[in-house]
């Protein structure tokens, strides 16, 4: 498409438009004209993205599609109802709809780390490889009780390490490749740090300690993971879409669920922070984990299946993210 030409066949009506948001009162046929002509440039818009997205055209229509919108709506809700939408749709229904592949993440990390646990602890040369004698029993008696220090820059410190791991995993999930890995590296050092415990008789106490924070951390890195890999996969098998299209639209929601594990990796990291390396009881500390879990677990399938009922994705709506031209599938 030749934008020039299109921008000058189509000037009149983006001023007309222009003209017709400046005013302060219109009168009924203007009234009309002004929704006539705002939805003539959403095509134009969309047309402009779809075969032509030069930058320039794109911001002036779609900042004049929002002066118009407003002039035809009158104003907004209060920004806190977007706050709160989006906290009670958006989120969850991002986070519903990649429940398999949370699912698979989880399944496969377990099995990678049973096997890496089983492995250390029945084979002597693998338990070998964990240090020497003296440095494996230093570990287990002091090194992994004492790192759980409960105290505030603690927990801040633990909240900024997961939420790096999971903001890795999202930021460079297209490639397919880091998120495997870091997920993979993770499962091999839990399972052998599980496996070389269990050897010195101390399963109990790695359970005691990993448990209460571990059920909601684990969780969302691996829910960091699956939308990291949703999104290869996106780009491997884009479906009826246009791939930059299902990318788009893709990679908006996976930004969306990591709006939302910023929250629950800084639930995890208090109970990291204050509950695991505290003096409560084991169950009570366990407990509390469990509870912490079943949280997220309810906010995200309870809240994303009524979301995603109604017909949510987790992605932006059609005014922010923008029109595109249908696909034929």
């Amino acid at each position: 498409m030749d934008l020039d030409a299109f921008t000058a066949v189509h000037r009149p009506e983006w001023d007309r438009l222009t003209e017709l948001t400046k005013r302060r009162r219109l009168d009924g046929a203007e009234a009309d004209e002004i929704v006539r002509l705002y939805q003539a440039v959403a095509t134009h818009l969309s047309t402009v993205r779809s075969t032509a997205p030069d930058p320039a055209t794109v911001t002036r229509l779609s900042e004049l599609l929002a002066r118009a919108r407003t002039k035809i709506t009158g104003a907004h809700e209060p920004a806190w109802s977007d706050v709160v939408r989006f906290t009670v749709v958006t989120v969850p229904a991002a986070l519903y709809r990649i429940r398999w592949w949370i699912l698979g993440v989880t399944v496969a990390f377990l099995a990678v780390a049973v096997t890496a646990g089983v492995w250390v602890a029945v084979d002597p040369d693998a338990l070998a490889a964990m240090g020497t004698p003296s440095e494996r029993q230093q570990y287990v008696d002091e090194a992994f009780a004492s790192y759980y220090d409960p105290q505030a820059s603690f927990a801040a410190m633990v909240w900024t390490n997961n939420a790096w791991i999971a903001a890795q995993m999202i930021a460079t999930g297209i490639t397919g490749v880091f998120p495997v890995y870091v997920l993979l590296n993770n499962a091999v050092q839990i399972g052998a740090t599980g496996g070389m415990m269990a050897a010195h008789g101390e399963l109990a106490l790695f359970g005691q300690l990993i448990a209460p924070h571990g059920l909601l951390e684990l969780t969302s890195i691996f829910v960091a993971g699956a939308a990291g890999l949703k999104l290869f996969w996106t780009w491997v098998d884009p479906g009826p879409r246009r791939r930059g299209t299902a990318l788009a639209a893709e990679g908006r929601s996976l930004v969306t669920v990591a709006v939302g594990l910023v929250g629950a990796l800084a639930l995890s990291g208090l109970v990291e922070g204050f509950v695991t390396g505290s003096a409560l009881p084991w169950w009570l500390k366990i407990v509390i984990g469990a509870f912490a879990l079943a949280a997220f677990l309810a906010y995200a399938l309870v809240l994303g299946r009524r979301a995603a009922a109604a017909g949510e994705t987790g992605d932006l709506d059609a005014d922010r993210a923008g029109a595109v031209l249908p696909t034929a599938g």
